[in-house]
């Protein structure tokens, strides 16, 4: 039996170091702003994303992939007969696993595209079980029912910190902004389904701590908790106080890492994300 790669794109969270340990290829989605495009995590980072964005009238663009980015690293891989399992962000946010699908449609390789469901580190514990099984030798029909009970048991909770981007994007008017800043709302969403759905608005820092990690306990009540991340965009004044009550109840592994800038173009600064799953 040949090797399964594992292949994600560039808003899974993962370090350098489990991509290069699990030898996990990543297809960078583009950021298009100010008249120049930027390809995801090669030639920008996510620091100096938010600080351009920051100075910039417009939203960024992002673009998913191309399909013959896909293809081409497909048949790459397949080349000898192995396999390819690409696990891809949400297609409710992103066009990507449809640019994943059609390339595997035309490859020469044997190649099952996944749609995760999810996106940054919640992607990343998908990634991660499937890579790690891989690595192992194990059946690619046994990876594809172990990231469904991932997926199954993961959740992502998304808290925004400035209403700018939505003002930025149309979505809502600079009335409205005002007035959320003045009453300090923070809109807390989560991604079931795959899409956004707002939860609730709460009105200080100390709310969102309180309300995220009472949903903790409560996903995680009797059960063993596999992985936490908080990723952010400059986001640390709602990261850190969260970060130390998941600390205190027990769960010392917490992961941080910094939001990749097509994420941080839905949610604008200073917002953070909250995954984890169990067991």
């Amino acid at each position: 039996m040949g090797r399964i790669h594992i292949v994600t794109d560039s808003t899974s969270g993962i370090t350098k170091e489990d991509i290069a340990k699990y030898d996990i290829h990543i297809v960078p989605l583009s950021i298009q702003f100010n008249g120049q495009t930027y390809i995801d995590g090669v030639d920008i980072t996510p620091e100096q994303f938010l600080e351009r964005m920051g100075e910039s009238k417009e939203l960024p663009k992002s673009s998913q992939p191309a399909v013959g980015v896909f293809e081409e690293l497909f048949n790459e891989l397949g080349k000898d007969g192995d396999e390819v399992l690409v696990i891809t962000m949400t297609g409710g946010m992103s066009g990507t696993v449809k640019s994943a699908e059609a390339a595997a449609a035309i490859s020469d390789a044997h190649v099952t595209v996944v749609d995760s469901r999810f996106t940054a580190g919640a992607l990343g514990f998908q990634v991660l079980e499937a890579a790690k099984m891989a690595q192992e030798g194990q059946h690619l029909d046994d990876i594809l029912a172990r990231i469904e009970h991932v997926r199954q048991n993961t959740h992502l909770y998304v808290v925004i910190d400035t209403l700018e981007n939505m003002v930025k994007g149309g979505r809502i008017g600079k009335a409205t902004s005002l007035i959320g800043s003045l009453l300090n709302i923070k809109p807390i969403a989560n991604l079931e389904g795959g899409e956004y759905n707002l939860v609730t608005k709460v009105r200080s820092y100390k709310a969102v701590t309180k309300y995220l990690f009472k949903q903790f306990e409560e996903d995680t009540a009797g059960k063993k908790v596999l992985g936490v991340t908080i990723e952010h965009a400059n986001g640390m004044k709602m990261a850190e106080p969260l970060a130390e009550q998941i600390q205190k109840s027990g769960f010392n592994d917490l992961k941080y890492s910094f939001t990749s800038p097509i994420i941080s173009t839905h949610t604008g600064p200073g917002a953070i994300g909250f995954c984890y799953y169990t067991e």
